[in-house]
């Protein structure tokens, strides 16, 4: 009796860690189903990085698919991730793709990595911000085109390499019209929304606006979009070092008008009612999914 009584005691204590609706000892995290992480190295750069990988459903796992980069991968992957499964799945408005996040530098925080990779250019005064590093789009495209395309082409069976597009906001959407302009082979098709080309002066605006005047060719498809709410209120100033200052649906217009003088781009622009430079991205990014990815 002794013993069963000790038994009976014993279930009682573990009884609610098992019951329904209990408390969980150790939960276990989220995960998104088809997704990897991998980490790779740069020999270029001297830094580690990871990439995120969002794969096809399996009934495409044997198709060789478009690949969509991402900037900002920790805060745009998840989004677009979810929002192509809906859409290539319950619309059908998209077609399936690989989706590659490119995630910061590890050991960085977000705003020193993405202050230096994504601007192609030092500020035009370094009193405007002294914290972090600028400036080097450059050495990250070449990560980008020398290292990681061959991982990818390496590692994921899926990916038709032929078929790269590019999506980016904010210093994202400003490292995508470096790469439009001076390196547009690296991508066919590329989602600039609300891109910081107030950034060291306008200085993409008049890059873009010299090589119209020179009517240099370029091959490419460019989807430009921007918030409504993203404008200069009248008589106020932007404040230095701000992304969401300065008059963004206006320079994306200019950007259009000089993007448009140059032989081979196809280039549209779309406003967003309603939205700021916060709220934009997401809906940036389903009108860019269904520009980019349309169903065949």
């Amino acid at each position: 009796m002794p013993r069963l009584i000790l038994h009976v005691l014993l279930l009682c204590c573990l009884l609610p860690l098992s019951w329904p609706g209990g408390a969980q000892a150790d939960p276990a995290p989220y995960v998104l189903d088809r997704t990897e992480v991998h980490r790779l190295h740069s020999r270029l750069l001297q830094r580690d990085y990871e990439l995120y990988i969002g794969l096809p459903p399996e009934s495409e796992a044997g198709a060789r698919l478009p690949l969509l980069f991402v900037t900002d991968a920790p805060v745009a992957f998840p989004v677009i991730r979810a929002m192509s499964r809906r859409l290539g799945r319950e619309g059908p408005q998209s077609q399936q793709m690989v989706l590659v996040g490119l995630s910061y530098a590890l050991g960085d925080s977000p705003t020193v990595s993405r202050n230096r990779d994504y601007t192609p250019s030092r500020r035009a005064s370094s009193a405007e911000d002294s914290s972090s590093t600028y400036g080097q789009a450059e050495a990250y495209v070449r990560f980008i085109r020398e290292e990681v395309l061959p991982y990818l082409a390496a590692h994921v069976p899926q990916a038709d390499l032929a078929r790269r597009y590019f999506a980016g906001h904010s210093y994202g959407g400003l490292l995508g019209a470096h790469v439009l302009l001076h390196h547009t082979d690296l991508f066919q098709r590329y989602i600039l929304s609300s891109p910081s080309l107030w950034y060291d002066q306008e200085r993409l605006l008049r890059e873009a606006e010299q090589l119209a005047a020179k009517r240099q060719p370029l091959k490419a498809q460019v989807l430009l979009l921007a918030g409504a709410k993203e404008q200069e209120a009248p008589g106020r100033r932007p404040r230095p070092g701000r992304e969401a200052d300065g008059d963004i649906v206006g320079n994306t217009r200019r950007f259009e008008q000089a993007l448009r003088q140059l032989p081979g781009l196809q280039v549209q622009r779309q406003i967003i009612p309603d939205e700021d430079h916060l709220s934009a991205f997401p809906s940036a990014m389903v009108r860019g999914l269904r520009w980019a990815l349309p169903r065949r």
